[in-house]
Formats: C-alpha cells, sequence, structure tokens
C-alpha cells in the first residue's frame, strides 16, 4: 500500500513538472485556429432569410411555401465546376488506375524498381528497407486483407507516366496500356480512345444520418463504399435534342481546349457527390504532407444553402440581381437563358456561356440563375417545405432518387431562374444543362449576416 501511495504521489509531481497552469483547470489547447477560405470559393455568412416563393406562383406548382429559414456560414464555389477542373478529378482516376494495375503486374512477375521498365511502377512497399516501424507494422498486419490481395498498398506517384507509344519501357507497360484503351475493332481512322468504362473512382463514407438514428448500428454498418464512373456523358449533347445537330458538342466540349472554363455537364449526381470527395481527399492528402490541420468535407450544398447563396443577401428578390425584371437599366439581359421561343442567341449565348460571365450577385457568385442548372444534395418532395426544420433544413432521403437541381439552365425559361423555383433530376442521369457548384462548412459560428 505504501508502494501504491509513493507512486501515486510521484506520478502527480512529475504531471505537475513542466506545467505554467499552477493547477488550475485551463484546458486542452492544441494549435490556434485560423480559418483559410478555399481556393476559389466565397464565404457565405450564416444568417435567417425568406425561402420559397415570396410572391405568386405563377407556375401553381405550390412546393415552395415561403417560410423563414436559418443556414450556418458555409463556403460556396464562385463559379460551377468547368470543364478544366472536372478533368482533373478524370485524369486522377486514369493516372490512379494505370499506376495500380502496373504496380500488380510488376508485383506479379517479380519486378522492382531496380529492374527498370514496368518495375519502376512497382508497389512503394516492394522494397521494406526505408520504412518506418509504424508502416512496417501495417505491412505485416493489414496488407492484403481483402479481395484482391492488393489492398492496403501504396501506388508509386512520383513516376511519371508514359503516354507515347514510342517510348513504351517494355512489353510489359505495353500490355496494361492496351486494356484501357478500346479494342481496336471499335476504334476508326487509325484513332484509338480510352475505354471510359474503366475509369471508376472508389470511395468510402460513413451514413451518419442513419448512424445518428439506429443506435444499435455497428460502426462498419455504417460504412457505404461506393464505385463511380467518373467520365461525364458526352452523348447528353445529342440525346437531351431530337432532330437537332450538335455533334460539335459532343466532340470538343468536354476534352477541347476551347471549352476549358466553361461548367461541365453530362454528369449525374453521384457523380458530383464523387468529385467532392476527390476534392477533399486531394486537399486533405496535401495538408498531411505539410503536417497541417485536416480541412471540412467538400460536399453539394443543401437546397437551403444553395437558395440563401443565390439570394446574395437580398431578401424575397425574385432572382439573383433582384428583379422583377431579366434585363438590366440598360436592355441586355443579367443570366443565360431561353428569353424567346427558339431564340437561344438573344442574351447573347447560344448554349452555355464561360463560367465567369455576367455579373455575380452580392456574395460574388456568378451564374447563380441560368447558364446550367445544379445538383444539390437534396431529395425532391413538393412537401418538404411543411415538414422541414427550420435551421438548416435538409431532406435528402437515399430510397428517393428524385435530385434537386436548381438555378435554371441556358435552355430554360425565365421561371426557372427564379432563386425560388425547384425542379428535380433523377440521381443517375446526366443532362447537358445540368452541372453543379461545391461547398465547404465555416469552422466557427462567428461569420452570420448579423455580426456588425
Amino acid at each position: 500500500m505504501k508502494k501504491f501511495v509513493l507512486l501515486t504521489a510521484v506520478m502527480t509531481i512529475l504531471a505537475s513538472c513542466g506545467s505554467n497552469d499552477k493547477g488550475e483547470l485551463v484546458g486542452d489547447k492544441g494549435k490556434s485556429w485560423h480559418p483559410e477560405k478555399p481556393y476559389g470559393m466565397e464565404l457565405i455568412p450564416g444568417g435567417s432569410f425568406i425561402m420559397g416563393k415570396g410572391d405568386d406562383d405563377l407556375a401553381g406548382v405550390q412546393d415552395a411555401p415561403a417560410k423563414t429559414a436559418t443556414v450556418r456560414a458555409f463556403y460556396m464555389d464562385a463559379t460551377e465546376i468547368t470543364n478544366s477542373e472536372y478533368r482533373e478529378f478524370v485524369n486522377w482516376v486514369r493516372d490512379s488506375i494505370l499506376r495500380y494495375k502496373l504496380a500488380v503486374l510488376a508485383d506479379e512477375v517479380g519486378k522492382v524498381p531496380d529492374d527498370g521498365g514496368i518495375g519502376e511502377y512497382a508497389f512503394k512497399d516492394a522494397d521494406t528497407a526505408n520504412m518506418s516501424v509504424y508502416e512496417k507494422y501495417m505491412f505485416e498486419n493489414y496488407t492484403g486483407l481483402g479481395p484482391t490481395g492488393y489492398e492496403g498498398r501504396k501506388i508509386n506517384n512520383k513516376v511519371k507516366l508514359i503516354f507515347d507509344t514510342s517510348k513504351y519501357p517494355d512489353e510489359y507497360y505495353t500490355e496494361v496500356m492496351d486494356t484501357m484503351y478500346l479494342p481496336l475493332e471499335d476504334s476508326y481512322n487509325g484513332q484509338r480512345t480510352w475505354d471510359v468504362k474503366k475509369f471508376k473512382f472508389q470511395y468510402s463514407h460513413m451514413d451518419i444520418q442513419e448512424a445518428a438514428r439506429n443506435r444499435g448500428i455497428k460502426r462498419r454498418d455504417a460504412i457505404v463504399k461506393e464505385e463511380i464512373e467518373v467520365y461525364p456523358d458526352t452523348a447528353v449533347w445529342i440525346r437531351d435534342f431530337s432532330y437537332s445537330y450538335n455533334e460539335p458538342m459532343h466532340n470538343d466540349y468536354f476534352w477541347h481546349d476551347a471549352y476549358s472554363e466553361y461548367p461541365v455537364v453530362g454528369v449525374t449526381w453521384k457523380q458530383a457527390k464523387a468529385f467532392c470527395e476527390w476534392r477533399t481527399i486531394k486537399k486533405n492528402s496535401y495538408q498531411k504532407s505539410r503536417k497541417a490541420a485536416m480541412v471540412n468535407t467538400f460536399r453539394l450544398p443543401s437546397e437551403a444553402e444553395w437558395e440563401y447563396a443565390a439570394r446574395g443577401g437580398l431578401q424575397a428578390a425574385t432572382y439573383p440581381w433582384g428583379g422583377p425584371y431579366t434585363k438590366s437599366d440598360r436592355g441586355c439581359f443579367m443570366a443565360n437563358f431561353k428569353p424567346v421561343r427558339g431564340d437561344y442567341a438573344a442574351d447573347q449565348a447560344l448554349y452555355t456561356v464561360e463560367a465567369k460571365s455576367y455579373e455575380p450577385n452580392d456574395y460574388n457568385l456568378f451564374n447563380m440563375a441560368g447558364n446550367v442548372a445544379e445538383w444539390v444534395n437534396a431529395s425532391y418532395d413538393p412537401s418538404s417545405y411543411e415538414y422541414t426544420s427550420t435551421i438548416n433544413p435538409s431532406v435528402n432521403d437515399k430510397n428517393n432518387q428524385r435530385k434537386i437541381v436548381r438555378g435554371g439552365s441556358w435552355k430554360d425559361v425565365a421561371y426557372f431562374l427564379q432563386v425560388s423555383s425547384r425542379d428535380y433530376e433523377y440521381a443517375d442521369s446526366a443532362r447537358s444543362y445540368i452541372g453543379f457548384r461545391t461547398v465547404q462548412d465555416y469552422m466557427g459560428t462567428q461569420a452570420t449576416g448579423n455580426k456588425k
């Protein structure tokens, strides 16, 4: 007993040594936090607003009755996600899959970096000499626990991929690259293109709503695994319009540099969600390399967040610029839409326009009306405004595949450009007039529209 008391006293003394708190409860203080605005985003201060139709519902849909709602502060992309930004996602997925396939084949044929050729693309753990104690422990105890036997193994991202066929290093490299292209019988004019069906992004996320409501559920059962094809459906330019010549948009819109700063289209709701997950992974990988704090996840906005941001601080306005007209005092249209029957060019645009076209709203957000409609993280229920919460209202039923799109597009009439108008499309559908933008939660509660 004496030894126990002595040991306790020694531990107490040691715990107090080197501390300046004088034995007082001062809290476990970590690093000071300084909010960093993500690149290309604008801070939307939290606050309350009148959500829904502030005037007559001319279409008689009656799915957006006016109600007061409050949303927390968040960051939002100043523009819709562009072709250039989405191409970065597609190329990242493509390169990751290529590196993985090269590493697997190198492992199967017993090639290591010193062998050159495909060996340069071997898994990083092919040489265990430079592993830390932790990496070696994880490698010996967890690597390969899955259906393929390669789970947990790290690919080599430093060595450059070779796309010039005349410079392929060996026959193994050639074999892997050949599997990623369409077969020769599916090619024409000597051009082989990527088999885009093989560009799939895999990720996992936790269903927080399910975990919170079902207290008896195991954590592992709340983790959802997804595998999504990432390549946008360029054929939407043809399928969306019967008896219409839109082949140039099908051929060039996504890949050609002339359209790099135009909003990406042909992306499903599920692909937009996958993009958000990838963007979070990309940013946090950088944060980890700098030993900096991880950032919040990027995600699609809720319906209330989207409408609040679109209004730009204007209460009961019809459009992001106020209204009630779609033209400025100089007679210029304020957005890209279809103002006249059959006349798509009246607003100085035929299809989409560059993401930073027209004047931004008071939150410095571009094209919150027109250009392309935008996916939001919400399911369509015509009566949802009647039962949702008044703080951060959100309805996203995983069994309801009708997902909300907001803002109207280049092919829509003015009604759909109104900040309160609701529309929907199915989650697995892609359209030539639907894109998206992302948001990120603001850490803390001080950024409000009412702050002095």
